[in-house]
């Protein structure tokens, strides 16, 4: 069986990730370089300049020179106000983004060692946010599409395709040049009853034209099943 390359992509391992991000001061550090690359920038007026910086509490604070405005590098994000340390919260997107068939909160608890309302909420508090940092996102160049399901079977009922107990949605891949998966989009698109055809595909499609996610192109489906 020739091997699927896909799955043989190198990653961070765990012993990497916890060298990395091991500890809060790890933690904070990796933060104010992803936010501020370029230095402070105050939040609330944008001025590029900190008029000074404290500690309070083991925080790192600093004060803009524009508005006086006082901060830390988690004003603003979903770590503020947590209780949690850095790095549970830095634990837990690790596990998000790094399994294949994704990580349930009760999963999620038992690793991080919290009761399962704090795994729930840290769980979608991160979805969420990366679903709001892809929301603008479009699709460009060669885009491939197809039509997905997901769902299991429901006890009894049917199986396949046609089972009650799946939703189907429309799977948007923009790839190089060479064909290699870079970005996907994955939309659910159909109410309850309606099928997937082509004429459905084709309608998908065209929404680019009306500030959708880039999901035309060569690829595009004819809705008479021409191409």
């Amino acid at each position: 069986m020739p091997m699927n390359r896909v799955q043989f992509q190198p990653g961070l391992s765990m012993r990497e990730f916890l060298s990395l991000y091991g500890t809060d001061e790890q933690c904070e550090a990796a933060l104010i370089v992803r936010r501020w690359p370029r230095g402070f920038e105050c939040p609330r007026c944008g001025v590029w300049l900190a008029r000074t910086s404290f500690e309070r509490q083991g925080r790192r604070y600093w004060q803009c020179a524009g508005c006086q405005y006082q901060c830390s590098v988690l004003s603003g994000t979903i770590f503020e106000s947590s209780k949690l340390p850095l790095t549970s919260w830095f634990l837990a997107m690790q596990l998000l983004t790094q399994s294949k068939t994704n990580v349930s909160a009760l999963e999620l608890k038992r690793h991080l060692g919290v009761c399962y309302r704090t795994a729930w909420l840290v769980k979608h508090k991160i979805l969420e946010g990366m679903r709001l940092a892809e929301a603008d996102r479009q699709l460009t160049g060669r885009v491939e599409i197809d039509d997905a399901y997901l769902g299991g079977e429901r006890s009894g009922g049917k199986s396949g395709r046609g089972s009650e107990n799946k939703v189907p949605f429309v799977a948007a891949v923009q790839t190089t040049e060479d064909g290699l998966p870079h970005l996907a989009s994955l939309s659910g698109i159909l109410c309850a009853g309606h099928s997937m055809t082509n004429r459905s595909m084709y309608a998908y499609q065209q929404e680019d034209d009306e500030g959708g996610h880039g999901r035309g192109g060569d690829d595009a489906v004819d809705p008479e099943g021409t191409h």
